[in-house]
Formats: structure tokens, sequence, C-alpha cells
């Protein structure tokens, strides 16, 4: 079972409990080293300003919940929402903001790899009611992207950037930005329409509004990360494209079944690959050689739907071995209804190409509906 738990220390001396003006959202995970730098850095780019910080903790488990309580006792504008049995950036965004009474949300990274200092700026421009949207770009006039380490992360970042600028209404130099800033009455109407998975929520929200955003986009610098790990990878990225999927198609269908179905393509290729290296490297004959190729196909899907599909519910340890043998029965039965159907449809003067074609969509949706139930379902 999903459980929340919202932890928030009293007013101490010193720090008089006021109506913040601006919320900084910071989503976080294994960021324990990073917390008291970041809080020390907002004190002092907001001097002036009334703010808090809600960090959104998704039970890191290197304390990172427990060093924001710690800073919670001296400091009454920091608090920290501890998420348990669950996790992704998107999701911890959305809760974070609700969680908001201040009248502007700031989201920002807790691996100070983000310029702070850009915070007054983009809360000025909102202020003047011009704009709908601050962003805070490194591919503008004055920005800078050197933090980004290695060419294989830089290549992911402007990919993705390239993809989402084909889809967005407005012009965005950096749709890939975590870090922004808007009106808290504008996000609260936003977040009904938000998928609110992955890694990526700019893109959604601004694909998520009635009307194109009037953006404004702050220069800033990305710096190189200090400590901790980075998040991202390419299967962020390929969360990333199912999400502009989702929103292209309206959210008819679910962003994970979009994933499920791509990672079901290349479990087809993974398949094929593999029947055919046995089938000209061993005498075993086809039947044994398609059971092979069958099992191992299996397995990659599992794995891969577990890494990208589920990374927010993924299974380890003793429920990751129990999960691969409970998504191969489904599988198997999935294969079942596919042949049994097609073969029918066939009989039935159907085009085999139709006949097959409708057999494995009826086998991936079944795949898809009943692993979502049972292999992963959430806890």
């Amino acid at each position: 079972m999903t459980s929340l738990t919202i932890e928030a220390q009293p007013a101490v001396k010193g720090h008089a409990m006021s109506s913040p003006v601006l919320s900084v959202i910071v989503p976080c995970y294994n960021e324990r080293p990073n917390v008291a730098p970041m809080v020390a850095a907002l004190d002092a780019a907001l001097a002036g300003i009334a703010w808090e910080v809600i960090y959104v903790d998704d039970n890191s488990p290197d304390g990172t919940a427990q060093e924001v309580r710690r800073l919670a006792h001296q400091d009454s504008r920091i608090r920290c929402i501890r998420r348990i049995g669950r996790r992704g950036l998107a999701s911890a965004v959305i809760e974070g903001a609700l969680s908001s009474s201040a009248d502007y949300v700031a989201v920002i990274d807790g691996d100070m790899q983000h310029d702070e200092t850009r915070l007054p700026a983009m809360l000025a421009a909102l202020r003047t009611g011009q704009y709908d949207l601050a962003v805070a770009s490194r591919h503008v006039a004055g920005g800078d992207n050197a933090g980004l380490s290695g060419r294989w992360r830089h290549a992911l970042s402007d990919g993705g950037i390239r993809l989402a600028q084909t889809f967005l209404p407005v012009r965005l130099s950096d749709p890939m930005s975590g870090f922004f800033m808007l009106p808290r009455p504008l996000f609260e109407d936003l977040a009904r329409n938000l998928n609110g998975q992955g890694f990526k929520i700019l893109v959604d929200l601004v694909l998520s509004s009635r009307r194109a955003l009037r953006v404004k986009e702050i220069p800033a610098r990305f710096r190189e990360r200090a400590a901790g790990e980075s998040k991202m990878d390419v299967l962020v990225m390929i969360q990333f494209a199912g999400l502009l999927l989702d929103k292209v198609f309206g959210g008819m269908l679910p962003l994970r079944f979009f994933s499920f179905a791509l990672v079901g393509a290349l479990g087809v290729l993974v398949h094929l690959s593999v029947l055919g290296l046995l089938h000209s490297t061993t005498p075993l004959g086809f039947g044994r050689d398609q059971t092979v190729a069958t099992i191992v196909a299996m397995a990659f899907n599992f794995q891969l739907n577990n890494a990208v599909t589920y990374r927010d519910q993924q299974l380890k340890g003793p429920r990751l071995w129990r999960g691969l043998l409970l998504f191969m029965a489904v599988c198997g039965f999935g294969a079942i209804a596919n042949i049994g159907i097609a073969r029918v449809l066939y009989e039935q003067k159907t085009a085999w190409s139709i006949a097959g074609g409708i057999g494995a969509v009826i086998g991936v949706v079944w795949n898809y509906a009943v692993s979502a139930t049972l292999v992963w379902r959430a806890r």
C-alpha cells in the first residue's frame, strides 16, 4: 500500500511563520550531502523574499529525509514530504506544488547543478503579469551547459530538446530544463491534465495547457554535480518519448501502454535474432530453437519493462524472480490467445496479415493488463 508522510516542524525563534510568496519544490532521491548546502544557497539567493522549500523525498536510503528534518528543527521554512512505495520526479513535483499555499511555485533539482541565484529574476518576470511561466534555460544568451558531463549525456539532452520542440506550441530553447517557476493557481489548473509519470515535467505542463503559455526564458548556468549521482540516462529519455506520445494521443492510452508496446516490439527483434543464431549454429531443430528464443525474449521484455515501464514500481530481490515467473506465465497465456484468435479469423477467410495483426494486438493488451495487475501491482 502506498503511504504518504508529511513532515513539518513548528516555527522556531528567529523564523516566525509567515505566508510565503514562493515555494521552492525539490524532488529528490539520495541527495543527503546536498541538502544543507542547498538550503544555505536558497537563503542567500532569496534574501528579502518570503520563501519556503519543500523537499519531496522518495524514501531515500541515504537519509535525505532525516537531514531535511534536522534542518527543519532550526528553520520553519523547511518542509519535507516523504513518500513510501513509489518513485518519480514528475509525481513528486505535483505533490510538492499542491501542498503549497504560496503565490508562486518553483521547481529545482536537489543536486546543486541548477543556479538558484536565478530565482529572483524568474519571480520578477512573473510578477509583471506578462508571463505565465519562467524557465531557466541553458541555451539562451548568457546560459551555460558546461555542467552536463560526458558526450553521451549531451547527446541525450540535445536529442530530447529537438524531439520536444517538434511538439510544443511555444518556443522553448530548453524544454528539458528541470528548473522553472509559475503561479501556483496556474499549476493547480494544469495539474488536472498532467500525466505525472517520468522525470521530465516541464513539457507535460506546457502541453497540458489549453492555450499557449507566455514563456520567459532566463539564462542560467548548469553546474557540475558536487555530490551524489546523476539520474539522467537513456531510460529517462525512453519515458520522455512515451510522454510525448501520450500527449499526442490525448491520453486515450496510458503512458505505460506505449512503453510496454515498445518493449514488446524490441522483444520481437531479440526473439528473431536469437532464433536466427540458434538455427544457423545448433542442431536443436526449429521447435527447440523457437522455445529458447521465446524464453530469452520474455526475459528481455521483463527486465526492460521492470527498468523502464515500471521504473517507479521496480521489482528487486525475491520479488524480481517471482515477477519473472509470473510474467512468463502471463505472456504464455497471451501467446495462446494471440495464436487462437488469429487462427479463427484466418479460417473465416480473413487476410492472414489482418488476422495476425489482430491476434498480436490482443496479445499485447492481455499481457499489459494482466502484468499491471499481477506482476507490477502497486504495493
